[in-house]
């Protein structure tokens, strides 16, 4: 139970994500010049489709559309991911999903720290794409124990976020001047630093390995490498990004572009050359690329049904493309997308029937005025519109889509296949606790808006289980 003195976890992560989003647009100038398309974007695709406008200010999404960011880090270690998830747990985040980057060769598994409660994703959907390095990978058993050394000798929070960490699960909470000194103690975590830990050889053996090792393990601590926000309209913004200087990679990862969308599409800026020292130079002579841009365009959330499908029609796409998605094929890619895609329908009733995502259900001003419906239908209530639905946001992230951005940033050169076996259970015991099962909190979120439906047309009666 919260003391009343404490500050809400939810608004510690809205403060922490504003932070944040300063933070990277002062390090990262270009980030800014996004911030801006994206505003413009939105506020483009707002004024020229009343139906948009009207869908989000239904759901409550117009409120939080503008704090909308997703980051993402990479850890070394499972004490650095553990102590990460006891941090991300003071803003009420929790690890969601299990992710396997391997396949695509890369050599990272990840989850994704969020809100779970939609209340709460209301007040800050803030995300952070987290990444542990499987140093297991690595063939080189000297370069192995090498980077294992450097990884384990130093310490990526500090002194005071770590008491404060204790304090906050010690009282239950955090008081307003500690909740304070946690955004700005944690922050420090996330900080770019423009001195690497190791000489430029060693950096280049380690990178030779793999970019993204050397991103980890070179470093003082994990730096953030992009944060997200959220557009209406992804394709108009890829369009406009060379406009504004910026050049965006070949493809739009996700779906091909729908009526009503679906998952997530993003699309990045190539990562930037940043200088950097390393400790056999006395001046900044190297460089190193690891933080990029990135925009999303979050669609509907879907059900099991609706990602198997998903991921078969994106599949059979791949796999008629026979190649890594590219500058030198991208339009071909991009027909065979909508081409194959033809299959998922295109609309949120047909969509709904045929149980492919989950939706969010509201009682409208008819059937609250309709008196006693406690006994009526779920369907019944919704063809004579006492009820109407809305789409839920997809939260979260797709392992394809992840590994596109970051080879597209790693060069495409870098892609290794890893003879090995996802392996969440090591990851989890890493973590400390089990991953949550991101479509149970889809189907989760869709019963208790039924529940809160009839709950407002009459008393609470227990809902179907086919409607869950």
């Amino acid at each position: 139970m919260n003391h009343p003195n404490f500050v809400s976890p939810d608004l510690i992560r809205q403060r922490f994500s504003k932070a944040m989003s300063d933070m990277y647009r002062e390090e990262v100038p270009l980030y800014g010049a996004l911030m801006e398309l994206v505003e413009q974007t939105n506020r483009h695709v707002l004024d020229s489709d009343p139906q948009i406008a009207q869908q989000l200010a239904s759901t409550g999404e117009i409120e939080r559309l503008d704090l909308e960011r997703h980051g993402a880090i990479r850890v070394g270690t499972a004490d650095e991911l553990a102590t990460l998830a006891r941090l991300f747990a003071v803003m009420g985040m929790q690890p969601v999903g299990y992710y396997d980057l391997t396949p695509a060769g890369v050599p990272v598994h990840s989850t994704a720290f969020r809100a779970v409660h939609e209340a709460a994703l209301q007040i800050s959907p803030f995300r952070v794409f987290t990444s542990l390095l499987r140093l297991e990978l690595i063939e080189d058993l000297e370069l192995r124990a090498f980077a294992q050394s450097m990884l384990d000798r130093r310490s990526i929070f500090t002194p005071m976020a770590l008491t404060l960490i204790d304090l906050a699960e010690t009282q239950g909470g955090l008081t307003e001047s500690q909740a304070s000194a946690f955004v700005e103690q944690a922050l420090e975590t996330f900080r770019w630093h423009h001195s690497a830990t190791v000489t430029a050889e060693q950096y280049q053996q380690l990178s030779a390995q793999h970019r993204l090792i050397a991103d980890v393990v070179a470093f003082k601590g994990p730096h953030i490498n992009h944060l997200t926000p959220r557009t209406l309209d992804i394709d108009i913004v890829q369009a406009q990004m060379p406009a504004h200087g910026i050049t965006p990679k070949a493809v739009i990862e996700g779906p091909p572009r729908r009526q009503c969308p679906i998952l997530l599409r993003q699309t990045s800026f190539k990562a930037l050359d940043e200088a950097i020292a390393f400790t056999d130079q006395n001046e900044a002579r190297g460089s190193h690329s690891a933080r990029f841009g990135e925009i999303e365009q979050r669609g509907a959330a879907l059900t099991p049904k609706g990602r198997a499908l998903y991921d078969r029609l994106l599949n059979a796409a791949r796999d008629e493309l026979k190649d890594f998605p590219n500058e030198a094929n991208a339009a071909r890619y991009n027909a065979l997308m909508a081409r194959h895609f033809n299959e998922f329908p295109d609309s949120w009733e047909g969509m709904r029937q045929q149980q492919l995502a989950y939706f969010r259900y509201f009682v409208t001003e008819k059937g609250l005025a309709a008196g006693d419906l406690k006994n009526a239908a779920l369907e019944d209530l919704l063809s004579d519109g006492y009820l109407r639905v809305e789409p839920l946001v997809y939260e979260d992230f797709l392992p394809v889509s992840a590994a596109g951005i970051f080879q597209s940033n790693l060069g495409d050169t870098a892609q290794t296949h890893y003879g090995v076996h996802s392996n969440q259970q090591a990851f989890e015991k890493a973590l400390g606790r089990p991953t949550i099962d991101e479509l149970e909190l889809y189907a989760q979120s869709q019963r208790r808006s039924i529940e809160q439906c009839f709950a407002a047309l009459a008393d609470v009666v227990p809902v179907n289980e086919k409607h869950g």
